[in-house]
């Protein structure tokens, strides 16, 4: 039997475990990369675990969410993240020169080769055939350390694609139909590998924007084989020798198919306020929109940016709407400007954003109350934009830039017709190597070129908590029950005014689940130890690290939920809380403030490998929970964490970063 792309790329970074699925793997990590977010916990870890050189190929720390510095917080975080990047060994991305995913895919993404991040976006590259996956910090640090990076083995689904795409349809659009079909859960424990003749006619911009939006499917990651088209795209960056030909064998056998016809396509839309709650365009056709945003790393491409200026081209924003274009780099922001295309929208209307992610976070360009806003972006929860009770479409450039010129949402073909004389942009591909353009990046230190060589941190940047060794009892009052699809927006919000506390863990603790309870975080303060309850796909979204930390810091012991997101579900174990599993019916009966207790000696248990525990509610009555973990991830969770587990081994004489995490 042959062996899937991506089975291919994971034999050949096997360090541990057997290709079977559902069985744990532990692979070799051939790159890392993390943000200004997330990326002063993934240093001050690393400084943690004593570690002193990154061992991975390459390392790379970029400044994308925080550009705006609104407060020295902000740029004290960057000081501190240039300053590590200089000590340790790593590139360091400045700011404002655009988002991780983007400067990342320009710069180093290579066919073949394995990347984590500690941003759920990582899988972007997998357009281009690098097996990228998304994780929380703690393991990004003990992968750039040389260990290994554990994870269940998904299965691999084939998504066959057939025919092209028609005009005004795009590589967005089939992302927005996948999310339609499967739902935010339709990806979870699963890597999307696509195939079939419809690829081909995909280019490399295209096909990162659809394995960008496969994080909103709850995917492991997303990949696409390597062709012609990849080794154009590489060529026109300047790095044609990083091609690999990469593809599955032809008698490679999948976990399941899903067929999807590009020709049957039309423009799509994902209302408010999740991903998934897809439709064609025309179904709400006629809705005022008051902003229009292109960009963010889904779709902030010179490729993705184009077609909008091209709409514009002769013409001009609708006076009630206001359009924003965000490129994901400066790369891209170059090159528009090189070609005259930046005057040409300016002309038009538009607003130029720094590259950041910024608005797609709720950081700037906030929508105003009881307004629509149609955003090319990822994702548009509730509350994400910056205002709670928002109206977020996810749209492709094209039809967002057709809202633009018509001032409510249109679907583009049908605004062709009004008009007359609009075309379909025609898909065209940028090259570096624009007049005057060099090949190097200006923002981008080498390790070589380091500006530092010891630890900068400002006032604001604390120490990383650690969590005791498990007790043999856990008990505590129910402190928060929660909904389905609870995302890390909903745990730790990203808008400014509480980013800048990201290094800053007692402060940034008390914004805990704020947006569902505001007197959260000190209830849970005042409560000796407690559980939270939440429904299916707890901890959906972002693979922020301090959705854990937090709550553990404010003494949760665990969280009962029927189901949770996978990136989250590992940041849980890293940081010591236990994820037990429970029934519909079970959820349905518990009420917040109910007391709860695990009836079983729990750290004996957890060690011993007991998979139901049995949890009793107010003296009353009884459930049964489950406990899904590996032999290695209940060891760290005994020992208070993955931190804390990796200190002891090292006390015990064992290396700092140890094989077996």
């Amino acid at each position: 039997m042959g062996q899937t792309l991506t089975e291919k790329i994971l034999d050949d970074h096997l360090v541990e475990g057997d290709l079977e699925t559902g069985e744990e793997i532990g692979i070799e990590i051939d790159q890392v990369l993390t943000q200004d977010t997330t990326g002063t916990l993934v240093w001050l870890q690393f400084e943690a675990l004593g570690l002193d050189e990154v061992q991975t190929e390459l390392a790379a720390q970029y400044c994308d969410h925080q550009t705006y510095q609104f407060d020295f917080k902000n740029t004290d975080d960057h000081r501190f993240l240039r300053s590590a990047a200089g000590t340790f060994g790593a590139y360091y991305s400045r700011p404002g020169n655009g988002i991780c995913h983007n400067v990342h895919k320009e710069n180093f993404a290579a066919p073949g080769k394995t990347l984590l991040g500690s941003d759920s976006h990582t899988p972007t590259p997998g357009g281009l055939g690098q097996l990228a996956i998304g994780s929380g910090g703690l393991d990004v640090s003990v992968a750039m350390g040389g260990g290994a990076y554990y994870i269940e083995m998904p299965e691999v689904v084939n998504v066959h694609l057939e025919g092209e795409l028609p005009e005004w349809a795009t590589a967005k659009d089939i992302a927005l139909h996948l999310l339609g079909e499967l739902t935010v859960k339709g990806g979870v424990g699963k890597i999307f590998e696509y195939t079939g003749p419809g690829v081909e006619s995909l280019t490399v911009p295209e096909r990162t924007t659809i394995t960008n939006l496969g994080t909103e499917l709850g995917a492991t990651s997303s990949i696409f084989p390597t062709d012609e088209k990849t080794k154009d795209w590489l060529s026109r960056i300047g790095r044609e020798d990083d091609y690999v030909d990469l593809s599955p064998d032809e008698d490679a056998e999948y976990a399941d198919q899903i067929t999807v016809d590009l020709s049957e396509l039309e423009p799509l839309i994902a209302c408010p306020s999740m991903p998934d709650k897809v439709v064609p365009v025309s179904e709400v056709a006629g809705e005022d929109v008051e902003q229009v945003i292109i960009g963010s790393c889904t779709n902030g491409a010179y490729e993705d940016i184009l077609p909008g200026a091209k709409m514009l081209k002769g013409r001009t924003v609708e006076k009630k709407t206001e359009m924003v274009v965000a490129p994901g780099s400066k790369q891209a922001s170059e090159m528009l400007a090189r070609e005259g295309w930046t005057a040409e929208m300016m002309a038009a209307g538009v607003n130029f954003s720094e590259a950041t992610c910024g608005a797609c976070i709720g950081i700037g360009h906030v929508p105003g109350s009881d307004s629509v806003s149609l955003r090319t972006f990822n994702r548009n929860f509730e509350g994400r934009s910056g205002i709670e009770d928002d109206n977020v479409y996810l749209c492709s450039p094209e039809v967002a830039t057709a809202a633009a010129i018509a001032g409510e949402i249109v679907d583009p073909r049908d605004l062709a017709d009004d008009l007359g004389d609009l075309e379909a942009p025609e898909f065209e591909m940028g090259s570096k190597y624009s007049e005057g353009m060099g090949q190097e990046d200006p923002d981008i230190i080498a390790p070589d070129e380091a500006v530092d060589d010891e630890l900068i941190k400002g006032p604001n940047i604390g120490d990383v908590p650690l969590k005791d060794e498990m007790g043999s009892e856990l008990s505590g009052p129910n402190l928060l029950k929660m909904e389905d699809n609870i995302t890390t927006d909903h745990i730790i919000p990203a808008t400014q005014d509480i980013l800048m506390y990201r290094s800053n863990i007692p402060k940034l603790s008390e914004f805990t689940l704020s947006r569902v309870d505001e007197d959260f975080a000190q209830r849970a303060l005042d409560s000796d130890g407690g559980f939270l309850v939440a429904g299916e796909n707890y901890g959906q979204g972002s693979s922020r690290e301090h959705a854990a930390l937090c709550p553990m810091y404010l003494g949760v012991e665990g969280v009962l939920a029927q189901s949770f997101a996978r990136i989250h579900k590992a940041n849980l174990f890293n940081f010591g809380l236990i994820p037990l599993e429970i029934d519909a019916s079970d959820y349905e009966q518990i009420e917040q403030g109910d007391d709860i207790e695990i009836v079983d000696d729990v750290a004996d248990a957890v060690r011993s490998g007991q998979e139901e525990f049995t949890v009793r509610v107010n003296d009353e009555w009884e459930l049964t929970a489950t406990l899904d973990a590996s032999e290695r991830e209940r060891r760290i969770l005994a020992d208070g964490g993955k931190l804390s587990h990796t200190k002891k081994q090292a006390e015990g004489g064992s290396d700092a970063a140890p094989a077996d995490d």
